[in-house]
């Protein structure tokens, strides 16, 4: 997997990344049914093309260019984004997890998150 969308993104849903996107990878957008009911974004493992468009675009930073590169307390949302276009359940199963077990970080404003993972 190249890039992937971590805990920032939950509950923020901004889609800039999505119109950056020039091949269609990060779901769901604002047009599409699973929008309204979806935690956070997905960028689709096998059709991400590494471009890096997304990342430099995303308000809050939730956009990291690679699983090494995710700190260990979001290392459970490389699978979240791995699983929700094979099985959305699930993901976001993962995700609802992710909420409870960080329920500190998930207290911080989105904006400041991705800093408080150092």
């Amino acid at each position: 997997m190249a890039f992937v969308i971590t805990d920032p993104c939950i509950e923020t849903k901004d889609t800039a990344c999505v119109d950056a996107c020039p091949v269609d990878c990060i779901h769901p957008g604002k047009s599409e049914a699973e929008f309204e009911g979806a935690t956070m974004l997905y960028i689709h493992p096998e059709e991400c093309i590494d471009c890096g468009a997304c990342e430099p675009v995303c308000p809050v930073q939730a956009i990291y260019p690679s699983e090494d590169e995710v700190p260990e307390s979001q290392k459970d949302l490389i699978e979240a984004n791995t699983v929700w276009y094979a099985d959305r359940n699930r993901a976001e199963e993962i995700v609802r997890s992710h909420m409870e077990t960080h329920k500190d970080l998930m207290g911080i404003p989105p904006q400041e998150r991705r800093a408080a993972h150092r």
